[in-house]
């Protein structure tokens, strides 16, 4: 019997993060909840238990239940069954599973029937779905959803929807339509008050809708007559058990095909307006996104790691010449390097929710009570650098996770190519997450201006004054700011970026923006897989790889950009 969660000591090791002591004091409100609620916890210790135990709960299920079911449901798929989705059968056995374990609501607070847990173990829970079947982990971690309304709802539509959400109800976020994908501000579907009903109606057509056939979802609207821009849409919760909105069909997709991606059809549909008229775009949908981003960044680990998996246990028993594959070079250099590309996904990953954690607790903190000043100025800290690195996170993991399936199929060879084994199916369902919630390049432009101002090299320099081990000192110095030569990564990097900088050639700085970005990723996950090789020396070997690997790829863009003149821009827009 498998279990995600005991068979990985990953996960573990980044669940023990030194931070998480202060962050969960401070999501527990340093533990008053335990005299309201028995099952609250009334210290760390107790709370980091019931983290265990969840997870425990959840690989479990990931090992024994979602995993075995990835094959007959990426073959079933689900049906439109007169205006509705019908899950595949195991997918349904999968849902039931984790609403009965209680894995629904997992960080609502408990005065809404959540667990109140942190994000850390969430995302960690999402990971090991993710693994075991990347398709599912678009139904179950919808639930993320559910944090908006907690966020921008009243408390008349919290009390509403977030019971149903921790009781197992779905949940989905119709947001793109035919004619505005990753250009939001085009959104058209029409938003109509009613005076004698007292309510708003919506009518038009959504597609692209992942899980479209929730109980409860998040609509971006058009509420303003009139207008053509991001100033005229808002934020409402649909109710399927209003109606009006039927599916008219599901994409026939390359991959994660047991979640339906659905084309809807709102025909005067009931809706609440949720928040403030006008800023669904401007404020409530990128609050949506950054979540969906995190997300997506956890199934891309999640992903890497089955890719991973099946790529080492094929290499360990294939034998060709007389000895097993993983014995030959160019295969163990393809699985040393897939395994540091996933340790380092997995570090920025949680590193980044911490981020996101912290800053969440606060502003969930100042609604109840006025911050301090040290608190204000934690929380903007962890929210500047939540903002930098979770389009980081979620760009590098999902290139990663696209890279480790390639290489995974690569190893099988031929037999890769068949059906008959599981790397098929996970190349195709890695492809998506590059893609959905804002593509690599989408993630590039909200991450460049943290490389023009300065955010990432602003980490970098924190995490180079981190204690580390003595041996890995010589290893660090690869990584660090240094004043003579041989130049070292992070000098290239910031000598690369002031001359792409001081051009003010916007043009040009876009152009390049992306080889900025990675050169930062690659520097910083180095720098992160030192600070984890430092608490736990398993990672040592990946520390290596990846340093190795990162810095011949800072040096290739950093070689590019200096031979490459504004001029030169001409011969690319020719396409």
């Amino acid at each position: 019997m498998a279990n995600f969660y005991l068979d990985n000591s990953d996960l573990k090791h980044h669940l023990n993060h030194p931070l998480m002591k202060r962050l969960v004091a401070l999501k527990e409100r340093n533990y008053t909840d335990a005299e309201k609620y028995d099952y609250a916890p009334i210290d760390f210790e107790d709370a980091m238990d019931s983290y265990e135990k969840v997870l425990e709960i959840a690989g479990e299920i990931c090992g024994d239940i979602v995993a075995p079911n990835a094959e007959s449901v990426d073959h079933e798929g689900p049906q439109v069954i007169n205006g509705r989705v019908k899950y595949a059968s195991g997918t349904e056995k999968n849902l039931d599973a984790l609403v009965k374990a209680g894995l629904m609501g997992i960080s609502i607070p408990r005065r809404y029937n959540g667990l109140n847990f942190s994000l850390v173990p969430y995302i960690m829970a999402a990971d090991m779905v993710s693994r075991a079947d990347a398709g599912f982990v678009n139904i179950w971690g919808l639930q993320d959803c559910a944090e908006t309304i907690y966020e921008f709802a009243s408390e008349e539509q919290k009390q509403k929807y977030l019971p149903r959400v921790c009781a197992g109800e779905t949940m989905a976020m119709d947001l793109t339509e035919p004619d505005a994908g990753s250009d939001l501000q085009a959104v058209m579907l029409k938003a109509t008050y009613s005076e004698k009903d007292g309510c708003w109606y919506l009518n038009g057509v959504k597609r692209f809708i992942t899980n479209g056939d929730g109980h409860i979802a998040l609509v971006l609207a058009r509420s303003e007559e009139g207008t053509k821009d991001g100033r005229g849409l808002s934020m409402f919760i649909y109710d399927k058990n209003d109606g009006g909105v039927t599916v008219r069909r599901i994409e026939n997709k390359m991959g994660i095909k047991g979640s339906p991606t659905c084309e809807l059809v709102f025909k005067n549909a009931k809706a609440e307006l949720c928040g403030d008229r006008k800023m669904g775009l401007i404020k409530y949908v990128m609050a949506l996104m950054n979540g969906a981003r995190l997300g997506i960044a956890a199934q891309s680990v999640g992903v890497s790691e089955a890719a991973y998996r099946e790529a080492l246990t094929y290499a360990q028993e294939r034998r060709q010449f007389g000895k097993a594959i993983i014995e030959f070079p160019a295969v163990y250099e393809m699985l040393s390097l897939m395994k540091a590309k996933l340790d380092a996904s997995r570090s920025l990953l949680y590193e980044t929710t911490r981020f996101v954690d912290m800053y969440k607790v606060y502003e969930d903190i100042s609604k109840e009570r006025k911050l301090e000043k040290e608190e204000r100025d934690e929380m903007k800290k962890y929210q500047r650098q939540a903002d930098a690195f979770t389009p980081l996170a979620k760009g590098m993991s999902s290139e990663f996770c696209n890279q480790n399936a390639y290489d995974c199929v690569q190893i099988h060879g031929g037999s890769g190519f068949m059906k008959d084994y599981a790397c098929e199916r996970i190349y195709r369902d890695a492809r998506i997450t590059s893609i959905y919630e804002g593509t690599t390049q989408l993630q590039v432009v909200a991450a460049i201006r943290h490389v023009t101002t300065g955010t990432f090299l602003n980490m970098m320099k924190f995490y180079e004054q981190e204690t580390i081990c003595p041996e890995l000192v010589p290893l660090q110095n690869r990584l660090k700011e240094k004043n003579v030569p041989p130049e070292v990564m992070t000098e290239i990097y910031e000598k690369t970026v002031a001359s792409i900088v001081e051009t003010k050639d916007n043009e040009y700085i876009d152009f390049h923006a992306r080889r900025m970005v990675e050169m930062a990723g690659h520097i910083i996950m180095g720098h992160l897989l030192l600070l984890d090789t430092t608490r736990c020396d398993s990672f040592r070997n990946s520390a290596e790889v990846y340093i190795h690997f990162g810095e011949a790829e800072v040096k290739k863009q950093a070689e590019f950009i200096s031979k490459f003149n504004v001029e030169d821009l001409e011969f690319y827009r020719k396409g």
